[in-house]
């Protein structure tokens, strides 16, 4: 069965930074687009980052730009999330997502990020 789990969060000062992994299974990863979605406290999802298929294409949301960086490894069925310069605008659970434009969507766990002096 499809599996994604998530890792990497934890509590972090502003202005450090974290990196998230996804690790798949159970499904053909390099055959999707995968992404990130978070969810702050008392508040809505948010799309955070898409990735395409092989790793070539990606896009981000304005509030991260320049700030994140997304990225997979097909070989090892992994997504990540490099985030940098953290605020605490950031904090939030953060979700590995497959093909969430698709028709096979699927969602993880979750992972908390909190970022806080």
């Amino acid at each position: 069965q499809v599996q994604l789990v998530e890792s990497g969060g934890g509590l972090v000062q502003p202005g450090g930074s974290l990196r998230l992994s996804c690790a798949a299974s159970g499904f053909t990863f390099s055959r999707y687009d995968m992404s990130w979605v978070r969810q702050a406290p008392g508040k809505g999802l948010e799309w955070v980052s898409d990735i395409n298929s092989g790793g070539g294409s990606t896009r981000y949301a304005d509030s991260v730009k320049g700030r994140f960086t997304i990225s997979r490894d097909n070989a090892k069925n992994t997504l990540y999330l490099q985030m940098n310069s953290l605020k605490p605008e950031d904090t939030a659970v953060y979700y590995c997502v497959k093909d969430r434009r698709g028709d096979d969507e699927y969602w993880g766990q979750g992972t908390q990020v909190t970022v806080s002096s």
